[in-house]
């Protein structure tokens, strides 16, 4: 990965080295997921706070709040596709509404992207979010540099590019970038690697998300050397029919829960579905599979729900009721 210095507020190091954080000690297994307080844009809108939040923007987005840090990744705000594919086999229409607008998110630190597929890079929402925050970052495959930095609309001083192994660190926030393959690891000329998973610290503790991804030789110990306290993973699965097409797919839900429980990583939230109809499971399935995954905390994301660490008041693992 580049070495480079970077200003973020603090100072931002960015460099390579290995994978950490005690997020699965601190955390422990059992999360709530709780109806919101607010409107998630009037939460958006407020800066973060010390305790960790997460919040589901549907497809493969997440805000994720702590340590007075907010990480946003993978947000699909728009309806881009919708446009591009408009009259072709498969429509891009969405099935539920964006959960805020991009111009609605604030107090940004690091916006972070997966891989460049529209849906994980949106041109139709990164130039708002970046333009309102105007101190925060683009983190993305270095294999990606020149398509980031056109769909964000922002100078390479306000990116940062990264591989696998590779570490960004500010005070309060510590990502670390893994592999993954969405139905294939693949790498550009420079063998960087255009997919790819980030364990993202927020204090002390780490949350997981793996990109687009399907199981892979070498994933479980990855994963597992990041000490994660929750996964975010994809679980809509793939077919040939949709790979023919090239449409890549990700892990099954028995895959997803299989890697959590491999890698020692106590929740879940499964998600990348009720999207877009052509690549998507039903959500009485995912539902279904969590409830069967006891006791590990697996739970099906919900945008009108906050994840955060806790229990309930019975003691037992919560569920996203």
């Amino acid at each position: 990965m580049p070495r480079s210095d970077l200003r973020l507020g603090d100072e931002v190091a960015a460099g390579a080295g290995g994978a950490g954080g005690a997020g699965g000690a601190e955390a422990g297994g059992g999360w709530t997921a709780a109806p919101r307080s607010a409107p998630l844009a009037e939460l958006l809108a407020a800066p973060p706070g010390a305790a960790l939040r997460i919040h589901w923007l549907g497809q493969a987005g997440f805000v994720i709040d702590g340590a007075g840090r907010r990480v946003v990744i993978d947000p699909y705000l728009s309806d881009c596709l919708a446009e591009k594919y408009r009259g072709k086999p498969f429509d891009h229409q969405r099935m539920m509404p964006a959960p805020v607008r991009a111009d609605e998110i604030r107090c940004v630190d690091m916006v972070v992207s997966t891989h460049a597929h529209t849906d994980h890079l949106d041109p139709g929402a990164l130039p708002q979010l970046m333009a309102g925050n105007p101190t925060a970052r683009l983190l993305a495959p270095e294999a990606s540099r020149e398509i980031a930095l056109g769909r964000a609309g922002i100078g390479a001083d306000r990116f940062i590019g990264i591989d696998a192994g590779g570490v960004v660190e500010m005070p309060g926030l510590r990502i670390v970038a893994v592999r993954a393959a969405h139905e294939a690891l693949e790498t550009d000329d420079a063998g960087r690697h255009r997919f790819l998973g980030y364990g993202i610290t927020l204090g002390d503790v780490t949350v997981f998300h793996s990109g687009d991804t399907v199981p892979f030789a070498g994933q479980l110990a990855e994963v597992a050397a990041l000490g994660a306290a929750i996964a975010l993973l994809p679980v809509n699965g793939r077919r040939a029919e949709l790979a023919a097409a090239g449409v890549p797919g990700n892990l099954t839900m028995a895959e997803a829960v299989a890697l959590v429980r491999g890698a020692g990583i106590p929740a879940m939230i499964g998600h990348h579905f009720d999207m877009f109809a052509f690549n998507t499971v039903p959500r009485a399935e995912v539902e279904r599979a969590a409830l069967e995954a006891a006791p590990l905390c697996v739970m099906a994301a919900r945008v009108d729900r906050t994840y955060l660490p806790g229990r309930n008041n019975d003691g037992k693992r919560p569920r996203d009721e």
